[in-house]
């Protein structure tokens, strides 16, 4: 196993007495993150829950409290979203980080869209455009092409070319799509986005989860200009229980238990798949890693959190996992002994 990136994915989620608490030891995660030698942290994207609802704000937070890290969104469901103002913000967070942003992203209507009538929709659902093309003009937006043929803004800040601003050189080569089918990766791959996957896919040609996955990776790389060298993330939940006290482990272990039964077969009308949760001390995990046929086809790993830990278990995990997992993944981190000080005493 050689995994030249490992990465974070972190749910962000809080109580409803309390939001401020659960969203600022998230950003205390991401700083521990790095002083650990993660080289990214991402942070899930939710709507009408009790989580992020919006990564850009977030993320704006995240770059004042690191200075290296990676910082991505995963992912942004663009049915919610006007393409147009979304690549400002993201522009915007992309410039205050230094070029660090990653975003992922998802197509289709807004899985919430009937609940929410008119405070999201201007138009009959039905006659907006949710499919891929919305993602492809957000990609688009980024891009911060001169608009019209001379076109000139006039303001009390000057005369200028009308166009997206601020310009984020470069990051339309850090955009991803979470696929889950083998169309959705093809897409990806023919429109130049990087690939995200994790632990949930359709069953389509198979029932076997690691075949149908492995399956997409290979037509994202055939249908991508750059072949083999094109990105792909591979996402997996990762428990480790070396540094947890014995009720932890218990609850670490129900946890995975109670989500077994949904990864014996296809879920559902739209037949999901689930791999399973990687729980048990760091020699465990690395065994059952070793196994998995996906991992030897990427080089960046992201360990996912699940929902509703506590902060100090989401500190456990990450730490055993940069101290044990990620060295024997043939990646070491990078400890930012001159920032991680601090950051390790903030939490």
């Amino acid at each position: 196993m050689s995994i030249q990136h490992l990465a974070l994915l972190i749910p962000g989620n809080y109580v409803d007495s309390n939001p401020a608490s659960g969203l600022e030891a998230t950003l205390r995660l991401f700083a521990r993150a790095e002083a650990l030698g993660f080289d990214s942290a991402w942070v899930r994207q939710r709507h009408l829950e009790r989580g992020v609802s919006s990564a850009a704000t977030f993320l704006a937070a995240a770059t004042q409290r690191t200075r290296r890290i990676g910082l991505g969104a995963a992912v942004i469901q663009m049915g919610y979203e006007n393409p147009f103002r979304l690549a400002e913000d993201l522009a915007t967070v992309d410039v205050l980080s230094g070029a660090r942003l990653q975003v992922g992203f998802s197509a289709g209507p807004p899985p919430y869209a009937a609940l929410l009538g008119e405070r999201l929709l201007d138009a009959d659902v039905g006659s907006i455009d949710f499919s891929h093309r919305r993602v492809a003009r957000l990609r688009d937006c980024l891009r911060s092409e001169f608009l019209g043929e001379d076109c000139w803004i006039e303001s009390p800040a000057g005369r200028q070319r009308a166009r997206l601003h601020p310009v984020a050189a470069g990051l339309v080569d850090r955009l991803w799509y979470g696929a889950g089918s083998l169309y959705s990766a093809e897409w990806a791959g023919q429109h130049g986005f990087n690939l995200l996957v994790g632990n949930v896919s359709r069953a389509e040609t198979t029932d076997d989860f690691f075949k149908g996955q492995a399956q997409q990776i290979a037509l994202f790389r055939a249908s991508a200009p750059a072949g083999q060298a094109a990105r792909v993330a591979l996402g997996r939940v990762i428990l480790p229980t070396d540094g947890a006290d014995a009720s932890t482990r218990r609850r670490y272990r129900d946890f995975a238990a109670s989500r077994q039964a949904r990864t014996l077969g296809p879920q559902g009308e739209r037949r999901t798949l689930f791999a399973p949760d990687l729980v048990g001390s760091a020699d465990e995990i690395l065994a059952a890693l070793a196994r998995d046929p996906v991992l030897p086809l990427v080089q960046e790993l992201r360990l996912e959190l699940p929902y509703d830990f506590h902060p100090d278990e989401y500190v456990q995990i990450i730490e055993d996992a940069a101290r044990l997992i990620a060295p024997a993944l043939g990646r070491a981190g990078r400890p930012e002994h001159s920032a991680g000080t601090a950051a390790l005493q903030s939490v």
